[in-house]
Order: structure tokens, then C-alpha cells, then sequence
């Protein structure tokens, strides 16, 4: 009995992407397209470096000293980050767990790839903005416009839910209830729906919106000009505009690169300093794990400075370890 005829690798690779990623995982289309982006940086890699067209490319011609050489290219040639690297070394290696699966005779060269391990990197601390500069902020717009109108009530949205900019944009009219409370279904990542509660001045401002730009309850919360939803880049650019006329007022915000996750940070350590359980702060921010919110408490410099008031120095300086041997003065050493 002939060994079945191993799939090739333009066929592993449109059926990793229709069956499993979309059929199977049913994966959100921010992942397909991440995933998308990923492939087409390998395949344009492959090309230049192989010579091979993608069609003619085998599971062979991406074995580990391969995808190396890929990662390295990202890192040294396209001055991607770390974090990036990672993400687009995630979609090779969710691809090969499949072939793993679906080709048998790959296994070794699968296996191979896996076994490279995603590089580690620094987590920069947390960077918030002040109550003070967030009230400027939000106060920026000039509300005698449609324009103005629009940032006012969305900023103010923003700052209230802690949504992430591609939760606020596909916010629509029906996910918003105003009465008898007022709150905001929130879709996020990972198709997780989340519900937040309004403020009743946010509610208001909501409210007089609605009234004086009525839209159907399918059509976007927070409209571009053409009605429809407003892009990533169209909202981090009205949010640059009501920095640089909150600058005005506060010139140390022209110093600082204020971007649209910040003022989620600030969101989650205002709720911090206010005394918010961190598992809400979590839940209401929509993060899978609470570890993720931990990072807030690392920030904040305040609690840092009341827990250090509240521990009593020690009476006597402790006597300084020394090594007696040579191992363990090799080990200190390092």
C-alpha cells in the first residue's frame, strides 16, 4: 500500500485559514486579518530570499533556520518591535500546530518551528493622565458644531466606559439603554460582550445627542461625516485636536504623546485611586485575566507612598551576606 500524497503547502495554508481559523475557531475578522498581514510579510520574505513564488513554496522551505532568518528580518529590517515580532511569529506558529495535525509527515519540521520560543521584553510602566488634564480634554470641543458636538459626547463616552477605540467605534444607537438606567453594551475582543453603567451627566449628554441627531438604532453611536462609523485614524485625530486646545490651559500636555489607550489607562488607575475592587476595574475594562489589570497597581505611585508610610523602617541594618565557597560566590556573582 503506496504513503498517502503529502498536501502541499498552498493547500495547508488556505484550508488553515477558511477551516480552521474562520469555520473551526470561528476567529474574529481582526484576526484573520492579523493573521492575513503575517502571511503576506513570510511569503513576500520567502520570495526575495528563495526565489520561489508562494505556489511554489513547500512545508520543506519553512523549516526553523528559515523562520529564524524571518524573525530576524522583522526585528533588524522592518525595526519591529518585540511585541510585534511575537505577534506575527503567533500566527506561524498557530499554522504549524495545524500542519502538526493535518500532515503527519510535517510533524518534525512542525515540532522544529514550535520548539523556537517567543522572545521576552520589558513592560514599560502605565502612563495615565491626570483628572485635571482628562476634564480639559473632554472640555475641549467646541460644541456650537456638529463636529464638536460629536467629540464632546464621545470623549466623554470613552473616558466613562474605558472602552478600547474599535469598541467605541462599533458602538451603535440599539446598544446604548438610557432608561430606567442608563448603561452600554461594549462588543470586545475575543467576541466578549461586556456592559458598562453611564454617569447620569454622560447619560444626558447621550441623550441630548440622540435628540438633535436622531439615527436608526442599527447606525453608529459616533458617525464620520458620510454617516457612517468612524475610522481608528479619524478618532485618534479628533482626540489630537482637543489635546492641543486643552494645551492651551495646561502646555505640559504639548509634551506628551497622548494616544487613545491612554486615556483607558487613565480610566482604570482614576478608578484605582478611588478606591475600585481591581476585579471590577478588570470586568469593567473587559480583560480576560486580572493579572492584566495588576499592571495599574504597579504605577501607582501614590499607593506605593502610603504603604511605605504605613511599613516602619528597621531598627538595625542586617548584617551583609558573604559566599564561603566558590560556587556560591560564582552564583552571587551573576
Amino acid at each position: 500500500m503506496s504513503a498517502p500524497v503529502p498536501q502541499p503547502f498552498p493547500v495547508l495554508l488556505q484550508r488553515f485559514f477558511v477551516q480552521r481559523l474562520m469555520d473551526q475557531q470561528h476567529v474574529t475578522p481582526c484576526t484573520v486579518a492579523a493573521y492575513r498581514d503575517s502571511f503576506r510579510l513570510l511569503l513576500g520574505f520567502a520570495h526575495r530570499q528563495l526565489r520561489k513564488r508562494p505556489s511554489d513554496l513547500s512545508l520543506e522551505d519553512l523549516n526553523a533556520p528559515f523562520i529564524l532568518a524571518f524573525l530576524k528580518h522583522l526585528e533588524v529590517d522592518r525595526h519591529n518591535s518585540i511585541r510585534s515580532r511575537n505577534a506575527r511569529f503567533a500566527a506561524i506558529r498557530s499554522f504549524m500546530e495545524y500542519v502538526s495535525f493535518e500532515e503527519p509527515s510535517a510533524l518534525a519540521l512542525a515540532q522544529s518551528v514550535l520548539a523556537i520560543p517567543m522572545k521576552r521584553f520589558e513592560q514599560p510602566l502605565v502612563g495615565f493622565l491626570s483628572r485635571e488634564h482628562i476634564e480639559a480634554i473632554l472640555a475641549a470641543p467646541d460644541v456650537h458644531t456638529w463636529t464638536g458636538q460629536r467629540d464632546r459626547v464621545m470623549l466623554t463616552a470613552l473616558y466613562n466606559t474605558g472602552a478600547r477605540v474599535s469598541e467605541l467605534i462599533q458602538m451603535r444607537v440599539s446598544d446604548l439603554t438610557l432608561e430606567p438606567t442608563a448603561w452600554v453594551r461594549i462588543r470586545g475582543k475575543g467576541r466578549k460582550e461586556r456592559s458598562v453603567p453611564l454617569w447620569t451627566s454622560t447619560a444626558q449628554e447621550l441623550r441630548r445627542w440622540l435628540r438633535q441627531h436622531p439615527r436608526a438604532p442599527e447606525g453608529p453611536l459616533f458617525p464620520g461625516r458620510s454617516g457612517g462609523p468612524l475610522t481608528r485614524i479619524g478618532f485618534t485625530e479628533r482626540l489630537k485636536l482637543a489635546v492641543k486646545v486643552a494645551a492651551q490651559h495646561y502646555p505640559e500636555l504639548a509634551k506628551r504623546r497622548v494616544f487613545p489607550h491612554l486615556v483607558r489607562h487613565s480610566v482604570a488607575m482614576h478608578m484605582l485611586q478611588s478606591g475600585v475592587d481591581i476585579t471590577v476595574i478588570a470586568l469593567w475594562l473587559g480583560h480576560e485575566s486580572p493579572v492584566t489589570t495588576h499592571r495599574y497597581i504597579e504605577a501607582d505611585m501614590e499607593m506605593k507612598d502610603r504603604a511605605l508610610k504605613a511599613l516602619q523602617a528597621p531598627s538595625c541594618t542586617p548584617a551583609r551576606y558573604r559566599p564561603k565557597d566558590d560556587v556560591l560566590r560564582f552564583l552571587q556573582s551573576l
